[in-house]
Order: structure tokens, then sequence, then C-alpha cells
């Protein structure tokens, strides 16, 4: 076998909110990977350093865990209206797939930044001091996105004091509005897929639980944390280190999945492990973050914790934040109902790295929920700027 040489390509790594990811522009990508296919797979998965059965991703940009096994491509939108077009690849870990079935909420934050770093935003939309408005096309689930990125002297502002649990270092607040989020399903299907607000969801192995199935930001699958044996204060080592906790979740995962008809077999789970999420909720309780803050119960509504790619995330991830506060602003879903019922626009959760905030506008049309916009606050950095380097041969 001819090893051929490293190729390089242009691309900048970025911390989007609690992730980060390597991103490209479209552009710039080699000839055979401008386009979906096994060519822009193989490159990703090398990018990042997988499959990885070490699970470490030494020898890539990854980091191990489902925050950074991320790539991203943007380019000038194709969509009326909108200025970049965003294409979000969630890279397996250990096996060789890329899951292309939904949106990174916090990704989107940094797309929005990189927009104007990469040069795709119209010059003449661009401020010399204040607020560049991003109309941001989710080329994943098809919705837009409106990222408000802060500018000075022309260019992004990328320090400040706004802080993130979650993340270590604060820096300069990007306020993102996720329009008309819900109806995520790939089948165009209502927000809540099975029709209920609350459904019993008979999972093998775990036995028949209270479900709250939703699709808006990205599809969830809610569950209580006492149907489940947990409390809502649980940290990542709890459930991570646990692996017949982590099969049990996987098992309530593809049991939504069947009923949310994201998938038409179970097998067909272990190609998707992006979508669904699965969460638990539980109603206030003070806790200690991963950090140590010691987070009261008097400051948060509700206790959450979510799986993303069958582990415990360390924080929360921004499409299942909007999952969060759609269903906390619906009276009757389970998230609801642990923020302490009633009608409410927004929601303060406690996560395994502090709180979060976010919003949303929810009404009821001709007896079916609708939600208009979800609106939380992330931050971006660029990290590292330049060239990734992938041996030829993956080509």
């Amino acid at each position: 076998m001819s090893h051929l040489p490293q190729i390089k390509i242009p691309a900048t790594y970025i911390r989007g909110g609690t992730s980060k990811g390597v991103f490209f522009r479209l552009q710039d990508l080699p000839a055979s990977c401008q386009q979906p296919g096994a060519a822009r797979d193989a490159l990703f998965m090398r990018v990042i350093g997988s499959p990885d059965p070490y699970s470490a991703h030494i020898d890539g940009m990854g980091s191990a865990t489902s925050s950074t096994s991320k790539c991203v491509i943007l380019s000038k939108s194709t969509q009326p209206g909108h200025d970049v077009d965003y294409l979000y690849g969630q890279v397996a870990i250990d096996k060789a797939f890329v899951d292309w079935s939904g949106n990174c909420g916090n990704l989107s934050t940094a797309a929005g930044a990189f927009a104007l770093h990469a040069g795709l935003v119209d010059p003449a939309r661009i401020p010399d001091n204040g607020v560049c408005v991003v109309r941001i096309w989710q080329a994943n689930i098809r919705k837009t996105i409106i990222a408000h990125v802060p500018v000075t002297n022309g260019q992004v502002q990328e320090t400040g004091d706004f802080e993130l649990d979650g993340v270590t270092f604060p820096a300069a607040e990007i306020v993102l509005e996720f329009i008309d989020p819900s109806d995520d399903g790939d089948d165009g299907g209502a927000m809540f897929p099975t029709g209920k607000l609350v459904d019993e969801l008979d999972v093998p192995g775990v036995g028949t639980i209270p479900a709250t199935m939703i699709s808006a930001g990205i599809p969830t699958v809610f569950v209580n944390a006492a149907d489940i044996g947990y409390t809502g204060t649980e940290l990542r080592e709890a459930i991570n280190s646990d692996p017949a906790a982590l099969a049990r979740f996987e098992a309530i995962r593809v049991a939504g999945a069947l009923r949310m008809g994201l998938i038409k077999s179970a097998e067909e789970a272990a190609t998707r492990q992006h979508t669904p999420k699965i969460a638990f909720v539980a109603p206030r309780a003070d806790y200690t973050a991963a950090s140590g803050k010691q987070i009261k119960a008097t400051d948060i509504d509700l206790l959450v914790r979510a799986l993303s790619m069958g582990k415990l995330h360390h924080a929360m991830m921004g499409t299942c934040a909007v999952a969060i506060g759609t269903a906390a602003a619906i009276p009757g879903t389970l998230v609801n109902l642990a923020a302490g019922g009633g009608e409410r626009s927004a929601v303060r959760f406690g996560h395994p790295s502090g709180t979060l905030s976010v919003g949303a506008e929810a009404v009821q049309e001709n007896g079916q929920w609708k939600v208009t916009k979800a609106i939380m606050s992330r931050s971006a950095r660029v990290l590292m700027e330049g060239w990734v380097r992938v041996p030829g041969n993956i080509l």
C-alpha cells in the first residue's frame, strides 16, 4: 500500500458554548468533500481521530467526548434572507460514522462568530462597533437561527465578562434566537410526535415510565429522575462510570426514538446516536456542581441532566436547552411539572456544571402547541486557526 503525504486544509478550531469543534468553509474543502458522502465523512473522522478503540482521540483534534467530537461546514447561504448555511457533523468516537441527523446548539453560537471571521457575511451588514445580526440557515434541520454577535472595530468581540457555567473563563455574550424551533423530526411531524404531552413509554428491561417526547431544538425524551432511581443532582461520574445505567438510558432512548418515529427498528439507533437526546428532570434542590460551586434550590426552577452520544453531558447541550425551555413553557409536560407547573416564558435549570436560563414563546393554536422562538445566551472564542492536516490516503 502506498502512503501519500499529508494534505493540509484551512480550518479554525472554535469553542462555542460548552462545546468545541473544527470549522471549515465549504470552499476550502477538497473537491470530493464539498458534497455529502463517504469522502466527507472519512475526512471528518480522520480530522477528529475516529474511530478510536482507545476512546482517547490522541491522533486527532477531538477530545473523546460528545462535546468535542464535532465538525462544521459554513458557506454563503443558498436560502433567501440568510447570511450563511451551517452544516454540523457529530463524529462518533469509537465507531466509523458521522451523524448528520441534528444540530449543535452550542456550536450555533460559534457558527455566527465564524461567519464573520471567515468573511461570509456581507461587509455592508457589519457595523464598526455594535452588534451584527447573523442570519443562519441550519441545514441539518432546515431551521433559522439568529446570532447577535458583538463587534468592535469591525471584528468579532470575543473577550468579555459573560460567564457560562461549564466554561472556565468569561467571554463576550452572544444571544441566540432559535426561530420556530419545534418539529425537528425528519418526517415533518408534530412538536409532540406521539400526540401527548406525557405518554407511557414501554422500555424493554426497564418497564413502563411516563415520558414527554418533544421535537424542539432537537428531538428529546424527558423522563422523571425519580422514576428511574435518581435525584436529578447527579454529576457525570455517577452515571458514566456505571455501564448498567448507560445501557438503561440507551434502552429508554431507543424506545423513545421508535415511538417518535425517528427510527424504524431498534438496530437503526446504533447509527443515529446524536438524536434523540435523553434527559431526566426533577424538582429544584440544593446540590454541588462539578466545579464545587454550590447551587441553591432558590436560584433555579428545576434540575435537568441529559445524555449525549451515550454519556451524561458535563453541562447542557444547547439544542437540548431549547427543548427544555419549550417543554417548560407548555403546562403539563414533565419538564413544566418539575418546574412547578403553570405558564412560564423562561426557566432557569440546574445542570452538572451549574445553571442555565432559556426562554421560549409558546402559543396554542387550534388545540396544538406551537413555539415561535427560543432564546438563550452563550459565548464563542477562536482557539486556533490555520490548517488541519490529514493523511492523503483517506481521500
